[in-house]
């Protein structure tokens, strides 16, 4: 190989590296978003974070199919209810498996809420999430979020296992 090709071949490389980076970080900054938007009432910009046809399951109590399912949650008068007696969603950095225009990974979740007569917050609710990401034209969505309460059932606590993505 001339030294040419060999620069093209290293900087081909590079390229290549430098996307995958960019990737991790696009998808992982998507992530870091969801909790902001949520916890804010932001229901146009939480539903943004997913693709059009995006799922988002809150296991067992809602299944939320398009943008327009995932508004109606955050304007809801549950989540709005949630959100006012104060509430934090904490995500935790996923792990991620990047192949081409697709991801997967998986998380923990954390639903933090504040407790006026206590003085205090207590941690409500700490879950397993799996997730499925694409590229778009709009960068990296949600494609698909599956959350589940790790109340000790063997399903949910395996959504986290190595090699479950």
């Amino acid at each position: 190989m001339s030294e040419i090709e060999d620069l093209r071949a290293t900087v081909a490389a590079l390229e290549e590296r430098l996307r995958h980076l960019e990737d991790h970080i696009e998808i992982t900054q998507l992530v870091a978003r969801y909790g902001p938007a949520v916890d804010s009432g932001s229901a146009a910009a939480t539903a943004d974070l997913w693709t059009e046809d995006g799922a988002f399951d809150a296991v067992p109590w809602l299944q939320m199919r398009g943008r327009a399912d995932i508004e109606g949650m955050v304007e809801s008068d549950g989540h709005q209810q949630l959100i006012e007696g104060g509430c934090g969603h904490v995500l935790t950095v996923p792990h991620v498996s990047i192949d081409g225009d697709r991801a997967i990974g998986r998380s923990y979740a954390l639903n933090i809420r504040w407790d006026a007569d206590a003085d205090r917050f207590w941690v409500a609710r700490v879950s397993a999430n799996t997730w499925r990401w694409r590229r778009t034209g709009d960068g990296w969505r949600i494609e698909e979020r599956v959350n589940a309460n790790l109340d000790g059932t063997p399903g949910h606590r395996e959504m986290l296992a190595p090699g479950s993505d």
